[in-house]
């Protein structure tokens, strides 16, 4: 946590100063905060989280950091192998995606005041032309936050003045923000990780039914990207697109077991996936037809749970080939909007 410096002794006056870019309380006069009135803590995680992915999330954090400290421009890093921007505050948005090496790599708090010489120097010069564009070169300060959760080094923050130095009321304020995200960040990094595990097992499945019969190779992936087409015309959240994209990856695994009755049988196969009720209801009912001539219940209309309408519409167009082939069937097996959203989603 950064503190201002205590009175040194004489001893203490005997040992070397610190280098100027390590400085950890500039004057407390410099640039001093205004009064800001901290949220309570579950409105502060919720307007962090308002934006629910690791990019939503730093951009967020950059402006409730810049709410508290006042007259910056920032940026943050995301470690994902390599350093990436992943947001920025008042800079460019051309610098979003860029990867870089910067004062962050010591994964500790840190105060600069040589500048942005440090990112200059550890960066290729192709990208200097960039850093003075967007007037890096005309930084006076920078706080470096690191982000981490249970020792994992995730990112960072970084703020830059462009004139005048960062407060220890404001480097303490800034911190205690980014001790709140670093787990934040950790959480739903586990959540991604456990997604792409969830999705590599259910690529792996429906690849052992459709690896049965020749023709069927990809048919899964080919519905779920059609699916998903015609999820995003519309409208659905990101939470929904993901539960039909289980739906249409997952919709055929019941054919491991024989043809006949295949969508009762991978829908049974799902009964344990309580978190993927909805795709569930799609994969049990994805043959069921709009006038109400299919299988297994006879659902007909808007009776059809709405994922089972959008696979039926995404499975006819895969097999088929062509837009004729789902239009010849809208108003009789299909769902004619859904029809018109995929029509439209081809435009």
């Amino acid at each position: 946590m950064f503190r201002r410096p205590r009175p040194q002794n004489a001893a203490a006056l005997a040992s070397p100063a610190p280098a100027p870019s390590e400085l950890l309380a500039p004057p407390a006069e410099a640039f001093a905060p205004t009064a800001y009135p901290e949220p309570e803590a579950g409105k502060l995680i919720a307007e962090l989280l308002s934006r629910a992915t690791p990019e939503g999330l730093l951009d967020n954090a950059l402006s409730q950091v810049a709410a508290r400290i006042g007259d910056v421009k920032g940026y943050a890093v995301l470690r994902r192998g390599q350093d990436k921007v992943a947001a920025v505050l008042l800079y460019p948005r051309k610098l979003v995606g860029l990867s870089l090496s910067g004062p962050w790599t010591a994964a500790r708090p840190r105060l600069t005041t040589n500048g942005a010489s440090e990112l200059y120097a550890m960066n290729d010069e192709a990208l200097h032309l960039q850093f003075d564009e967007a007037g890096m070169n005309r930084v006076s300060a920078s706080l470096v936050l690191p982000l981490s959760d249970k020792g994992r080094s995730l990112g960072a923050l970084v703020f830059d003045r462009h004139g005048g130095e960062f407060s220890s009321e404001q480097q303490d304020s800034a911190q205690k923000l980014a001790a709140v995200v670093g787990p934040l960040l950790g959480l739903m990094d586990a959540r991604e990780e456990a997604r792409s595990i969830a999705r590599s097992v259910a690529r792996t499945v429906a690849e052992m039914a459709e690896s049965l019969e020749f023709d069927a190779v990809g048919h899964a992936k080919a519905v779920a990207e059609v699916s998903i087409q015609i999820g995003r015309a519309l409208g659905l959240a990101e939470r929904e697109l993901d539960e039909l994209w289980f739906a249409a990856t997952l919709h055929d695994i019941g054919k491991l077991h024989g043809e006949e009755g295949h969508a009762l049988v991978s829908a049974n196969l799902m009964h344990e996936l309580t978190s993927l009720s909805q795709a569930q209801l799609a994969v049990r009912h994805h043959h069921e037809r709009w006038d109400g001539q299919g299988t297994p219940d006879k659902f007909s209309g808007e009776d059809i749970p709405l994922y089972a309408r959008i696979l039926a519409v995404a499975n006819t167009y895969v097999r088929g080939g062509s837009l004729d082939a789902v239009r010849s069937e809208s108003g009789l097996a299909l769902d004619p909007r859904m029809v018109g959203l995929l029509e439209k989603s081809m435009r």
